[in-house]
């Protein structure tokens, strides 16, 4: 092999003139490293000469045998064998000649004495690492495969860079536990540990570089692993709430705010610093059982969070927000939290809480199924006391929105159209009705709500009559619910009788049964029904149902009232008039001992007041109100039998609420529908205009929310027509063909926001914080 061309694979410059001399193959090894072997060019094969020992270049160091020549004599040599090439690498890479000329002659020796390294890719030793810079480096431009050192020389680079941050150990959190316990802590030790805490978020959190930043001295430590994470979490969990008391020098029975204590300016910036760690670490859990110990902690830091305004209304918006889509224990800890933060600063942030609490109380009270409606239950309760802190506060919400209600009342009345029925008909409307009804009555006592209970009782009113058809009795039935509710509360006489006796002499009602429903049809979680329905004996059984235990409830309220004889005259004149038709054994049983009971109940009345001890004058509401009490002591007729099916009713109601999934299959719970794939755009209705709320009825027909009586609801029921002739079957036919209007699809009782769903409160959504 010519050495020319040997050196124009290597080099990649042929030299013209260069006499054909054979070079020692050591000298020639020398100028080829092992970067340049690992390239895609074409790799030098020399023979190997027997007389002589070779060495063998791996990662730029020469593994030696026996005794070499140095490399400065190699050098020397290389110019008496080839001065030409000597003059080529003099000009192109005078870098090589001038490598490791200043070594003396015992390093080499000592690294003759090396063993020798295995063909291949094999370990590199320390010694080796140590002498890398002895050795020749090639140009950058190589391209050279990937090596572990490379690896290891950047881990080293970033150790090197943290090293002015401490590491958080086991034993490092013992010692500051100890210290945290004692009496005199010190406030340099809560620092340390607040901010250990913001490390250890850094540490896992993407935008943990922002809690660097804002807190100082962020850097001091680093958390690395999960066992030092959590000895982090548990240490502030457990004691840094008493260490801070400690150091603010707290008393047990002191009424004093925090604030007010002199060392508070001590610890004011850390745990200003400390309570956004601790809600971004909230809002950042899914684990109901961790949010439980964060919101319990929280719990006991809430006096520390009054003197921070800004601060206090983002922990409050977070809790909100878990308060209203949380899981069961995760919705309790929000409420304390929200009620003891709200009632260390009241005055200033009573308004934003009410008003954020009541929108998210309708926004997630859209949709009632047996699985969301305890959670719904649990809003309206928890938001009742919530109002109950400064009634004069709550009146203004109250009223504005209750006159909310009433205009969207107001436009269904007067426009009649499908979006403002849709506007009133939905469970927002529902549930708003509940709670107002709900916190009048817990303020019965109190005199700053009760100018309210008139215009509410006006408006459910209104919603029974709105649409008074067979379809919507379970929106009736909720309705008169809550006046009843309402009437026991505030004790004031609510006319609701004859809105449960109109049900018993609805045409629909009456009307036998088409079809058999094999599980019963309750109305818990439902508020209209489809006309398959209406044909079923379910419906009439749950409406007997209904109408008996409303009126029961409703009569055995009143039956201790001066004027219940006079009062149940109506009611039973309906009942006996409904007996006289109904050819059905078990409804007529039920109503027949309701009616005894009534009656029995309106002589024991009638009895007690022809005694000679009501002398007093009917304009005496204070006497006729101590007369009522004595009577409600003795207990009625009707109040006893009440009583005893009240038992009855809810082991009934906690049965049926054992068996969830069962129950989930009887409701009809809103399902989503897409629009159709072929148009992509939103229906729009006859005028053009874009419907935003869509019937929920499964059957074409019951789109247009007819405001009509029974009798017009009958007459667009289907009914069985005689065997038509041939002709007759043609005209049919022919008319069939002819373009006819396309009902719309129904979409549910109640509507994503997506899809344009009804927004009660819509026009009240202003920014809150």
């Amino acid at each position: 092999m010519k050495l020319s061309s040997k050196k124009s694979k290597v080099l990649g410059k042929p030299k013209a003139g260069v006499s054909k001399k054979k070079v020692p193959q050591e000298a020639l090894k020398k100028t080829i490293s092992k970067k340049v072997r690992n390239t895609s060019e074409e790799q030098v094969i020399s023979k190997k000469p027997k007389q002589k020992p070779t060495s063998v270049p791996k990662n730029g160091k020469t593994a030696k045998k026996g005794t070499k020549k140095t490399h400065k004599e190699e050098l020397e040599g290389l110019k008496d064998l080839d001065p030409e090439f000597y003059d080529f690498l003099k000009k192109n890479d005078q870098q090589l000649l001038d490598f490791n000329l200043l070594d003396s002659d015992d390093d080499d020796d000592d690294e003759e004495e090396k063993p020798e390294k295995v063909k291949g890719k094999s370990a590199e030793s320390e010694d080796d690492e140590e002498d890398e810079e002895k050795y020749h480096k090639p140009n950058e431009d190589l391209a050279v495969a990937s090596d572990e050192s490379d690896f290891e020389d950047e881990a080293e680079d970033d150790e090197a860079a943290a090293g002015g941050t401490q590491k958080i150990t086991l034993n490092l959190l013992r010692q500051w536990e100890v210290q945290l316990a004692q009496p005199n802590v010190s406030i340099d030790i809560v620092r340390k540990v607040i901010q250990a805490f913001n490390s250890a978020l850094a540490s896992i959190s993407a935008d943990g570089a922002d809690g660097g930043e804002n807190q100082p001295n962020a850097a001091a430590f680093k958390v690395v692993g999960a066992s030092a994470f959590n000895g982090v979490i548990q240490l502030c969990v457990l004691h840094l709430q008493p260490a801070i008391i400690k150091v603010l020098g707290v008393k047990a029975n002191s009424n004093l705010p925090l604030h007010k204590y002199k060392k508070w300016v001590k610890v004011r910036g850390c745990l200003r610093y400390y309570l956004t760690d601790l809600i971004r670490l909230v809002e950042q859990v899914s684990s109901a059982n961790i949010l439980g110990v964060l919101l319990k902690h929280l719990h006991q830091m809430a006096g520390m969070v009054a003197p921070f305004t800004a601060l206090g209304k983002t922990i409050l918006k977070r809790l909100i927000v878990l308060w209203a889509t949380g899981d069961e224990t995760v919705r309790v800890l929000a409420f304390l939290c929200i009620l003891k933060i709200t009632r260390k600063q009241q005055a200033t942030m009573l308004n934003h809480v009410l008003k954020a609490m009541y929108l998210a109380y309708v926004r997630n009270s859209k949709f009632v199924s047996p699985n969301t409606l305890p959670g719904i239950n649990f809003m309206r309760r928890s938001l009742v006391e919530m109002f109950a802190l400064d009634l004069n506060v709550s009146y203004q919400h109250a009223f504005l929105y209750i006159r909310q209600l009433a205009i969207h009342l107001r436009n269904a009345v007067i426009l009649k159209k499908k979006d403002s029925f849709q506007a009133v008909y939905n469970w927002q409307f529902i549930n708003s009705l509940r709670l107002w009804a709900d916190l009048l009555g817990a303020s019965a006592n109190k005199p700053q709500l009760q100018p309210l209970v008139y215009p509410l009782v006006t408006i459910a009113t209104g919603v029974i009559r709105l649409i008074p058809t067979a379809q919507y009795f379970p929106l009736r039935f909720h309705c008169l619910q809550t006046l009843i509710s309402l009437a026991k509360e505030t004790n004031t006489y609510i006319p609701v009788l004859p809105l449960i006796v109109e049900v018993l002499k609805s045409n629909t009602f009456n009307r036998k049964h088409t079809a058999v429903s094999m599980k019963p049809l309750q109305f818990t979680c439902v508020l209209r029904l489809n006309k398959a329905q209406l044909s079923e004996n379910g419906f009439r059984d749950e409406v007997i149902e209904q109408v008996c235990g409303l009126l029961l409830e409703y009569l055995a309220h009143e039956s201790a009232s001066l004027a219940f004889t006079d009062l149940v005259v109506p009611t039973v004149m309906a009942i006996k008039a409904y007996l006289k038709t109904c050819r059905n054994a078990n409804y007529s049983r039920k109503l027949k001992l309701l009616l005894d009971k009534v009656q029995e109940s309106s002589r024991f009345v009638e009895q007690q007041r022809g005694k000679s001890s009501v002398n007093f004058d009917l304009k005496d509401a204070s006497a006729v109100s101590a007369w009522e009490q004595q009577l409600r002591l003795k207990r009625t007729p009707l109040d006893i039998y009440y009583t005893s099916w009240l038992k009855t009713h809810e082991t009934k109601k906690r049965r049926q609420a054992a068996q969830t999934d069962e129950i989930n299959a009887d409701y009809d719970v809103p399902k989503l529908k897409k629009l159709p794939a072929k148009s992509g755009l939103p229906i729009r209705n006859e005028n053009g205009e874009v419907e935003l709320f869509p019937s929920d009825s499964e059957d074409e027909e019951a789109n247009n929310f007819p405001a009509a009586s029974d009798d017009e609801d009958e007459k667009e029921e289907v009914e069985v027509e005689p065997p038509k002739s041939k002709k007759a079957k043609k005209e049919k036919k022919n008319s069939e063909k002819k373009p006819q209007p396309v009902a719309e699809e129904p979409a549910g009782d109640d509507y994503d926001e997506a899809g344009g769903a009804v927004d009660i409160v819509k026009d009240l959504d202003l920014n809150d914080w």
